[in-house]
């Protein structure tokens, strides 16, 4: 007899923001909070700009058409922080 374990289901239901921090919930009912510091764009963002995200990549990714910022799941899950740029360049 097998275990019924809940899937996986790593696609974006909803994304929100505190003073320092940026949450993404998932489907499956897990909730990713990273440093918004990690991702510069979003952390320079105005409250307005933050709001006008859209879910992309058939559900696994974030997309800020204002910010010219797209994020994943994955990377989020990875831990993975915005590269960083050099000096002079965005």
């Amino acid at each position: 007899m097998g275990v019924l374990a809940p899937r996986a289901d790593e696609r974006v239901k909803a994304v929100h923001f505190s003073e320092d921090t940026f949450s993404v919930e998932l489907m499956d009912g897990r909730t990713i909070t990273v440093p918004l510091a990690w991702y510069p764009r979003l952390l320079n963002a105005t409250p307005d700009q933050l709001t006008q995200w859209e879910v992309c990549g058939g559900g696994y990714g974030i997309h800020w058409d204002a910010l010219d910022e797209d994020l994943s799941t994955e990377g989020l899950l990875r831990g993975a922080p915005a590269p960083r740029q050099p000096l002079g360049v965005e």
